[in-house]
């Protein structure tokens, strides 16, 4: 799955003991979900060559297109 940056809030890093994206990742760049790790009231994300977990409500996923 793809999942798009949209940017972190100080409490959305802070909950669930998640990593603070702001410095590692781009706003508005897309990234390659590598691991859904699901809790019972949130989920982080563990992106391809890059170290962490993030809140998965600092991303908007991504459609993926089959092709025909």
């Amino acid at each position: 799955m793809k999942a798009k940056y949209i940017g972190a809030s100080d409490s959305q890093v802070n909950w669930g003991n998640c990593d603070d994206p702001r410095n590692v990742l781009i706003e508005g760049e897309v990234y390659e979900v590598e691991e859904e790790d699901v809790h019972t009231w949130h989920t982080k994300f563990s992106l391809v060559g890059i170290d962490g977990k993030f809140n998965s409500v600092c991303f908007d996923r991504l459609e993926e297109r089959s092709e025909r």
